[in-house]
């Protein structure tokens, strides 16, 4: 097998591959002698078949089976004999002319094909016990623990029937039906469905609207849907729901005591209040390793400088376009409405491509020098993960991931990533620094 270069351009490589065919019929021979002690044929004897019938019958087949060895297996060996990583799959090129392919699978001449790649960049990793990183913190206070037990006691708060007129903090049950001009909109009926007065959960004017109203009243409540309202074909159009109440309610009073605690399943409001301070402290966890997590990438993304593969920065673009036009589509918006252009957009998408390549092939550097690995268990737990959120559908499901190895993958990469990023964070500099909550949780300004 001989192999020429015919571009190195940057991270391009082209190479053709030539097979003599005194090699092709070398090893077709072995493959037809192997075939010998195999085959039943009529007329012969088993382990007693010429080999040139073997190879009239059978010939053309085992070719093409050895082409394809050559094309699946030896690329790889090739890569590895020249010490280079693909980027992404190698693109296959051979004859197309089918006389030509003809002559191949006939043993009358040299297969010849090629193959196109990027190469993996030299890397230059930042030396990570250099990385200086700002770790935002909060503490969480009384004050807080006790305002998150108030809203689970106020999600427990009692109700008592009464015969008067809805007010607020009321509640109402009723049947409705929503209609836009005079039709029925889907997801716009329900029955027994419950409102607080002053909650503020539905369409604005909806449940001022409900004030005055006793149990038995059927009325016509008038509104507009926001404009920026969710549902695109929904959005600013003026609705009338048609409302029967089933029966008004006034609260009761709530109290954060050992009563309700164990109502929720906690021995006592001490460790209810325990809970929740565990439950806020893990959530102020997440946001001070999402934010520390967006450091590093900057940090590492400001310090690596590379040429990047322009067929994966291309792909990575392409996934993000049509993640963003594809929302835009569904909420009926334009470029115009997100204050830019196609031309500008396309301009941002380019770059925060080009940072997602670069930044994954700096973790993938770092991850392969720390051997780091995700396990079998690791995977497991993933899969049973999306096993949960479609009860009735494991079957479906497992067998779209075996059937399916991207989607394998997709489940990969983000542990990967966060293995990876645990451990830079272990040999980065860490600085811890006081925040407020609010500060804490302030998205940054780039998503």
């Amino acid at each position: 097998m001989q192999v020429t270069e015919t571009l190195n351009e940057g991270l391009k490589r082209e190479l053709k591959i030539t097979v003599p065919k005194s090699d092709m019929a070398s090893q077709l021979s072995e493959r037809l002698e192997s075939l010998k002690s195999q085959v039943r044929l009529n007329g012969f004897r088993q382990g007693k078949v010429p080999i040139a019938h073997l190879k009239k019958v059978y010939g053309k087949q085992a070719m093409a089976e050895i082409v394809n060895e050559y094309v699946s297996k030896r690329t790889g060996e090739v890569l590895r004999e020249r010490e280079e990583r693909a980027a992404q799959q190698p693109e296959i090129s051979m004859t197309e002319d089918e006389k030509e392919a003809e002559e191949i699978l006939a043993g009358n001449k040299d297969f010849e094909f090629s193959m196109s790649y990027e190469i993996i960049p030299e890397i230059n990793v930042p030396d990570l016990e250099k990385l200086k990183i700002e770790r935002p913190v909060a503490e969480v206070s009384d004050e807080e623990v006790e305002e998150q037990c108030q809203k689970i006691a106020e999600s427990s708060r009692p109700y008592d029937e009464k015969k008067g007129k809805a007010a607020d903090d009321d509640r109402i049950t009723m049947n409705y039906l929503g209609k836009i001009d005079g039709e029925p909109f889907e997801g716009g009926a329900d029955d027994e469905a419950q409102l607080v007065i002053g909650s503020g959960r539905f369409i604005p004017g909806f449940e001022d609207q409900l004030k005055g109203a006793k149990a038995g009243d059927e009325l016509t409540v008038k509104v507009k849907f926001p404009d920026e309202y969710g549902a695109a074909h929904l959005a600013g159009k003026d609705a009338e729901f048609d409302v029967k109440v089933l029966k008004v309610e006034k609260p009761g009073e709530v109290k954060i005591d050992d009563e309700l605690a164990q109502k929720l399943g906690v021995e006592s409001a001490e460790k209810l209040r325990e809970a929740v301070r565990g439950q806020l402290e893990s959530q102020y966890g997440s946001f001070t390793r999402s934010k520390v997590k967006r450091k590093i990438l900057d940090e590492l993304d400001s310090k690596t400088k590379m040429e990047l593969p322009e067929k994966m920065v291309e792909q990575e673009f392409n996934n993000i376009w049509e993640q963003m036009t594809g929302e835009l589509e569904r909420s009926g918006k334009t470029f115009a409405d997100e204050d830019t252009t196609e031309e500008d957009a396309k301009k941002e998408y380019q770059g925060l491509a080009e940072r997602r390549v670069r930044l994954g092939l700096v973790l993938a550097e770092i991850g392969e020098k720390a051997e780091i690995n995700v396990s079998d268990e690791e995977m497991q737990s993933a899969v049973y993960q999306q096993l949960q959120q479609y009860p009735g559908q494991e079957e479906q499901v497992l067998k779209y991931f075996r059937e399916n190895p991207d989607a394998v993958a997709g489940l990969r990469a983000p542990i990967y990533e966060d293995k990876v990023i645990d451990f830079i964070m272990d040999k980065a500099e860490l600085a811890d620094k006081k925040v407020s909550k609010e500060e804490l949780m302030k998205e940054d300004d780039e998503a």
